[in-house]
Parts: structure tokens; sequence; C-alpha cells
């Protein structure tokens, strides 16, 4: 066999071993790439997004969508030539699988987290709204979740409302940690509290429940890394009672990143006109019950969906501007917001035509 044959064969091979290598070796990352958007003013899945009861709606148009990613599932295995080739293309982004899926995170894990934040990042939205418009709501400190194996398991339940640590009222969710954390491990704590069945049963009668009762607990010591605080094993959280009925149906979403969006088509929905003035806008951003913007992850994956649906103004958290800006679509506007009154103002802006106005993202953002 000629040498330019035989040397054309050898690498012929080679290039198939490396081949079926890369198809069978699985590496250790996870791919991100523009998931769907959904306006929040529109419908999806042949019924609207927002629905309100029991107060009066105005009609409206434009868009205020928000905006998701797409990822692979902790349980998929990425190989080599898959990895290679989204690191080319432009539109999706290759990071190490932890980054998506940290301490071994499992599938049925992390969909359950996704929900518990899409379900709190709706409560924040309608809280943010209505404050903005002065409609009064009501809050207070639950039991969020109960750890297993720890001193509160089967003694405080998720739904419970605390009204008190040792004798002290409870405003906000740090407060819990704060009183626990005064104590030393081994020592007993008491929480003042409604139970959940109690606080439900009064809610369906539109009351507020009043019978309490004590619940005696010993903290144990925390098995962070380097500290030694008291825990007693729950997380505290808030829940509502709105005046009025607010429900959103979108399924297949996850995690809180859709809180601003929704927060802008409820106040949108309760005012008359169109906040958009039939602009398509898009965004993203976490929202807490006060109405602050926080950052989320996947900015460039938002930005690119969006426009690849029409989307002409971006609402972008201000801790997310400088990333965005690094790589914004041609005809995105990149709209910086550190709060539900930053990203009312912009929309204002933008149904005036006062474009020049908007406070822009920029990469020293």
């Amino acid at each position: 066999m000629p040498r330019r044959t035989a040397t054309m064969l050898a690498s012929t091979l080679m290039l198939i071993a490396l081949l079926c290598a890369g198809v069978f070796l699985p590496v250790p990352y996870a791919e991100m790439s523009p998931g769907p958007t959904v306006n929040t003013l529109g419908e999806h899945g042949g019924e609207p997004v927002l629905q309100i009861s029991g107060h009066k709606t105005y009609p409206t148009d434009g868009h205020l969508n928000m905006t998701t990613v797409r990822v692979t599932s902790a349980d998929y295995r990425m190989n080599l030539v898959e990895a290679v080739y989204g690191w080319l293309a432009h539109d999706d982004k290759i990071v190490p699988h932890d980054t998506l899926y940290p301490d071994g995170k499992t599938e049925q894990q992390s969909t359950q987290e996704n929900a518990e934040e899409f379900s709190q990042s709706q409560e924040s939205a309608k809280v943010a709204a209505l404050k903005e418009l002065g409609i009064p709501v009501k809050s207070w400190v639950i039991v969020s979740t109960v750890v297993k194996d720890t001193p509160a398991e089967g003694r405080l339940h998720a739904g419970d409302v605390i009204k008190a640590v040792d004798g002290t009222a409870v405003k906000q969710p740090s407060d819990v940690a704060a009183l626990v954390t005064k104590h030393k491990p081994g020592q007993k704590v008491v929480f003042t509290i409604i139970p959940a069945k109690d606080q439900a049963a009064a809610a369906k009668q539109n009351k507020a429940a009043t019978v309490s009762k004590d619940v005696a607990l010993t903290t144990a010591e925390s098995d962070d890394s380097g500290t030694k605080r008291a825990i007693v094993g729950i997380s505290a959280g808030t829940d509502h009672t709105f005046p009025f009925t607010i429900d959103i149906k979108l399924a297949d979403v996850g995690g809180p990143s859709a809180g601003l969006m929704f927060a802008l088509g409820i106040y949108d929905k309760l005012t008359p006109g169109s906040l958009t003035g039939g602009k398509f806008v898009a965004g993203t951003g976490t929202i807490d019950d006060d109405g602050k913007v926080g950052p989320i992850g996947g900015i460039e994956m938002k930005t690119v969906g969006a426009r690849d649906k029409g989307a002409q103004y971006f609402l972008t958290p201000a801790d997310n501007c400088a990333a965005a800006a690094e790589d914004t679509p041609s005809g995105l506007t990149l709209v910086k917001v550190k709060t539900i009154g930053d990203a009312l103002g912009a929309l204002k802006d933008i149904d005036a035509g006062k474009t020049a106005d908007l406070p822009k993202c920029t990469t020293k953002s």
C-alpha cells in the first residue's frame, strides 16, 4: 500500500475514533439556550395568563413578555461533541453542570425548588403591584419548610403562622432566625403559632384566626461548615391575604425570574389605558414584596429569545445590565430597572415616545 494512502487511511481511522469517543465520552457540562416567552397580558394554552376577579379591570394591548431559559436536565449527561457544538453556537451557552445543579441536585429536587420559587414569585408580584396601586394587602410570617430529622419535625408544619418567638413578636421572616440564634445549641426556644389548619379554616370564612398555641423546641447545632449556631430546622416565609382574586395561569415554568413582568401585567390590567402604548416590551427580574427588582441567571439567553419574538425593549435588572449589554441583539433596547417604580416610569416614556429619556444598560452599568 502506498505510504500516502496508508497515511490517509490512518488519519481517517483516527478521526472516526475521535468522533466515536466524542459521542460516547460524557463531559461535566450543561447547556443553556433561549426559552419560550409569554405575554403576561395575553393568553397561554387557550386561557388568559392573568385572571382577576372581584375588582374592576381594564382592556389593554401591546406586550409585557416574561422570558425563560431552556436548560438540559440534571440527569442528562452531555457528550464532548455536543459541548463543542454548544461552545461554537452563538445563542447557546455551555456551563459547568454544577453551576446549574450544585451538590448533586437531582432533576426532581430541581423541579421542586423551581416550582416553589415560581409560586413565591407570583405572590410577591401580586403584593408589589397592589402596593404600588395603594391597595392594602394583609401579610404574616409562616413556616415555609421543615427539615427532616431536626427539632421542628412533627412539631411545626409548613403553613403554620409564626406570631412570636420567646414572646417577641415576629414581623418578617428574618426575625425568626435572629431570635433563634440568640440561643446556644441545646437550649429551649418557644414558638407561638397559629396552626396551618386553623389559619386555612379561618381564611375560608374570610376572618382572621385568633387561637394560638406555644410550641417549645430544643435547639440543635447547625451542621454548616465552620459555624456552631442554634437552629430548629425550619425556613420562614411570608403569606398574604388579598382583597380580591388574582390567578396566574402558566404551567411548565419555574424559578423566580418572571416576578417583575407578572407585577407589571397585574398593574396594567388594574389601571385604565395601556402601559406600553401597544409596543412590544419584554423583560425579566425577580421582585420582592416591596417592589425591588433582583438579578437573574441566563440574561444573554433571555434577550435573544425576546428579540427573536419581536421585542423592541427589554426591562433589565440593574445588576444584569453590564452582562446583557456585552452582546445586545440588534434592534433591542435594554432598559435598566431597580424597582417596579423604575419599570413603570420607563413604560410611561416608551408609551410617550420619549426613548431618549430611558435609563439604558451599558457594559459599565
